[in-house]
């Protein structure tokens, strides 16, 4: 019960936040270049990663971090089992962009705040459409000096589990040139997926070695990236 008391305590937080940062803030930025922008919205992820800990007693660590410095912006692909990720990953990584569905910018204040970032949308009812719109942005995103970040398997699936891993963001590396650094978690066992409570811990957080794209096909760059993340996943819930 005490947990479900907490998570309620968070989401409220969460809740206030979103609404002061999609109605003030966002638009008070809206005069400021991009990393005006981006420095005030991130912010708020600042404050509700510092909130969870404080609510629901959940921290995170992060481990090869050095993998991170990269001469140029690169392509993080990451595993994808909780809300935790799309919030911590935006404090963890340097400057960057989310591909995201289409329908997330029409969500009140959330929407509003996260479109002043040049996130990359996808209609994925698109179809060739959609791969071919997702190239074309995160390429110019990259050439701006600007990570992009993207969930392969397309939602969110519990420990133990894999999904189908997409095919767009390896296509984006092949066409771009630029290297992919996967990321692993075990985030989904402190905070599952439909229940609002959330088991105290530390979530651990794995950044992977760059993995090439020159020349080489996305069906290769993706079997890399997939094996990668599902070995490393398996070792940390191993863990919990």
């Amino acid at each position: 019960m005490l947990q479900w008391l907490r998570a309620l305590v968070f989401w409220i937080g969460f809740a206030a936040s979103t609404v002061v940062f999609g109605l003030l803030v966002a638009p008070l930025a809206l005069p400021f270049g991009w990393h005006g922008r981006y420095r005030a919205l991130s912010q708020w992820t600042r404050f509700n990663v510092w909130w969870l800990g404080v609510t629901c007693g959940l921290r995170h660590r992060v481990h090869g971090a050095a993998n991170l410095l990269q001469p140029q912006a690169a392509i993080v692909m990451a595993k994808h089992q909780s809300a935790w990720e799309t919030l911590a990953l935006q404090q963890i990584l340097p400057p960057q962009v989310w591909v995201l569905k289409r329908e997330l910018m029409r969500i009140p204040f959330f929407g509003w705040a996260i479109g002043i970032v040049d996130p990359v949308p996808v209609d994925r009812k698109a179809g060739r459409r959609a791969l071919d719109a997702l190239v074309e942005a995160g390429t110019e995103r990259l050439r701006r000096g600007l990570w992009v970040v993207l969930f392969p398997e397309g939602t969110r699936v519990a420990p133990g589990e894999r999904g189908r891993y997409r095919i767009g963001g390896a296509v984006l590396a092949a066409r771009s040139g630029h290297p992919v650094v996967p990321v692993a978690h075990n985030s989904g066992s402190f905070w599952p997926r439909r229940s609002l409570a959330k088991t105290p811990g530390t979530i651990d957080v794995v950044i992977g070695p760059p993995i090439p794209t020159q020349g080489r096909e996305p069906e290769a760059i993706l079997a890399d990236v997939e094996n990668w993340i599902e070995t490393e996943v398996a070792r940390l819930e191993r863990r919990v």
